[in-house]
This record gives structure tokens, sequence and C-alpha cells, in this order.
């Protein structure tokens, strides 16, 4: 059907579904309010190759000694003296500021100057100036995985993403555009994650523009807690092993899996969830390209989507002061807290599913959505707490 019209692909599916009413049966409702078409046609605007930094994904896993001979890429939350020929991501301020480089090794840091933890949004210049000053390939982190897990829809992820970047920029200059590593949690949404990461270099490429750069961001990707289940380990196996997917189509440079026994993790769960990343890289080898997806019309379509609306999302973020100042003020966690009790509600409802959860459950529901979230406050909360 290479010269079919869109007439003929219409009565194709009327006919398969046995329907007049293709439109409202194909509706794809989502939060995002992105426009999800029943099928595609065309690309708006194709989009061009979009670059990783890194040619290969890294496989990122928790360090353990066992590991040290056939694993690359390392997090580390000590110090692991005669490491060697290693990428070593830093996730903690204290060993940042200790560890001794060594030249035959290549450091990232995964630690984050701003203030989330403890919901003020402050930017720590001096952690920052002391980061800068280290010979890590990657110098600062700055971490949307955290608000992700808390319920930010991803509109928000990345117009936050795009607000810190430039808190950053007007106080050390453009100049630390190359020295940022980006920290993104992946969720089940599959084709929206793979577009959500393709978005982020679309949006970053031309945040960068705008201060005479033409950057391609260094994208860790992780999988998401958002979506776990405490008594559904294997269920989280299926749906980290997709994020995982997502995250290498869509072209992250590392990934990381969390692991997928939420708790009393093990030894075994451990290398598990690590050896999830092997299977997709080495039997599939999707690890190895550059823009996996690139000219899928559905994709493509997202990608712009998503680019354009989080970009204007990021400009309403700038004239109420940018990301420090609307976490001072409780702006930010308002706007995620509307997101999060949305999507909890369509846990709730049924409208996003969860095997095992809420959708042929093992258990009813224990908790109010009230009794998980509170406006004023940013914290992870995971979709199944209200049945555990």
């Amino acid at each position: 059907m290479g010269n079919s019209s869109n007439s003929d692909w219409e009565n194709l599916v009327k006919k398969q579904l046995k329907t007049e009413e293709i439109y409202s049966i194909l509706q794809v409702e989502n939060l995002e309010n992105l426009d999800v078409k029943p099928y595609y046609s065309e690309i708006r605007v194709p989009i061009k190759n979009l670059p990783k930094v890194e040619e290969n994904t890294h496989l990122v896993a928790n360090y353990e000694e066992s590991l040290e001979e056939d694993v690359f890429a390392f997090l580390l939350e000590k110090n692991i003296p005669n490491l060697t020929e290693k990428v070593l991501f830093i996730d903690d301020k204290d060993l940042a500021e200790y560890i001794k480089i060594e030249d035959e090794d290549i450091y990232f840091s995964l630690i984050d100057v701003f203030d989330d933890l403890e919901n003020t949004g402050f930017l720590n210049k001096q952690l920052a100036k002391e980061l800068i000053q280290k010979n890590f390939k990657r110098n600062i982190c700055i971490d949307i995985s955290f608000h992700q897990n808390c319920g930010a829809g991803i509109l928000q992820e990345l117009a936050i993403a795009l607000s810190k970047t430039k808190d950053l920029v007007e106080i050390f200059g453009s100049d630390i555009l190359n020295k940022l590593i980006f920290r993104i949690a992946v969720g089940g949404n599959y084709f929206f994650q793979i577009s959500k990461i393709r978005a982020f270099k679309l949006a970053f490429n031309q945040l960068s523009k705008e201060f005479g750069k033409d950057e391609i961001p260094y994208i860790f990707a992780e999988t998401s807690l958002r979506n776990k289940s405490k008594n559904n380990p294997e269920n989280n196996l299926i749906r980290s092993t997709l994020e995982l997917s997502a995250a290498m189509i869509g072209g992250a440079d590392a990934v990381f899996s969390n692991n997928y026994l939420i708790e009393n993790s093990t030894k075994l769960s451990e290398e598990i969830s690590f050896k999830q990343q092997i299977v997709l890289a080495y039997e599939s080898l999707i690890n190895i390209f550059e823009d996996a997806s690139n000219g899928s019309f559905y994709i493509e379509n997202l990608t712009q989507q998503i680019a354009e609306k989080s970009w204007k999302l990021f400009l309403d973020f700038e004239k109420k002061g940018g990301y420090s100042e609307m976490m001072k003020n409780g702006e930010l966690q308002e706007l995620i807290y509307n997101h999060a009790i949305a999507e909890q509600n369509w846990v709730k409802e049924g409208k996003i599913k969860l095997i095992g959860v809420n959708l042929y459950p093992k258990l009813n529901q224990t908790k109010e959505i009230s009794d998980l979230y509170d406006e004023r406050v940013l914290k992870p909360v995971r979709w199944s707490e209200m049945f555990e």
C-alpha cells in the first residue's frame, strides 16, 4: 500500500475494527495533553539524526567485586581503590571530594548542586565550584529522576531540567553546558519515554544555541520507581526491562537498573537487575545505535510535541523566576502535586494499568490518595503504595 491515501487507511482500519467510529475507539488519552492519532501517514517535519555523546551506551552497575572483571561502568557510593580502565559514576559528594582520580579511569559526577530533597531549590554555588574544579568528564548532575518519582509529568521534567540548566549558565557561564550530566528516570509509557529522551536533546540543543553553543546533553537514564510494586517483583522486572529498552532506543548515553526488589534486595537480585542491560545490549544490540527510532512517524510526532510544549513550559517557569525561585515559594511543588494526584487517580480508576495491583489485583486498596501526597513537599511515591 505504498501509494495509499489516508482514506484507504481509514477504510482498512474501519474494516478491521468492524466500526465506523474508529477515532473514538483509538483515541489515546494522556495527562500531557499530547495529540496522539490512531495512525500516521507522514512526518510533519523530519528530524535529523539526534546524536549521543557516547558511541555506545554505558551499561552501569552498582559496584560489586565479583563484577569487576566483566563490567566496564560502575556507580560508586564509596571509594574502591585500584580500579583501572573503568567508567565511574560518583553518587556521593563526600566521595567526590576525597576520591583519588586515576588517569586510567573516566569519572562522572552524579551530584546535583540544587537542594531538591529539602524542597528549597537552593543552588549550592560553593559545591558547584568545587565540582567544576574536579578532573571529571562531566562535573555537575542535573537530576530530574527525583521529580519523576515524585509524580512530575514529562513536560514538567524537561522544563525543570532546562530551568536548572539556565540557572547554572547565568552563574557560571555557557562553558558549563558541556560539563553537565542529566539524570532521567524512564517510566512505563514506552513510546512516550523514547520520545521524552529525544525531545530533551532537541530542547537542550535549542537552549545551548541561545547561549551561542551547539551542545548535546549527556543523558544518564535509570529505571523509575514510580510504577514498581513491593508485592510483584516479577512484574517489576518486566517493566524495568521495557524502560531500559526505551532509554537505549531513545539515545541515552548511560543506563542504570534500580533493583526490581523494592525491599530486601539481594546479591542475586542486584545481579539480575544489571543483567537486564546485558541481554538488551548483547542480544538485541540496541545500545550501539545513535538514534534507533529516527524516522518513525509516531515517535517523531511525539518528540516534536514534547519538545515544543516543554520549551513553552520552561519559558513559563522563567517568567516566574526560574527553578530555585519556584521551589522556594512552593509553586513547583504544587504543579507536580497536581500532576501526581491526577496520575494516582488514573491508577485508582484503572486508566493506568498495573498488573497485579489494579488489574488482576492481589490486594485491595489500603490507603487514600491524600495519605500519600503533600502539596507543599516533594517526596517520591510509588503508585502501588495505595494498595500495599
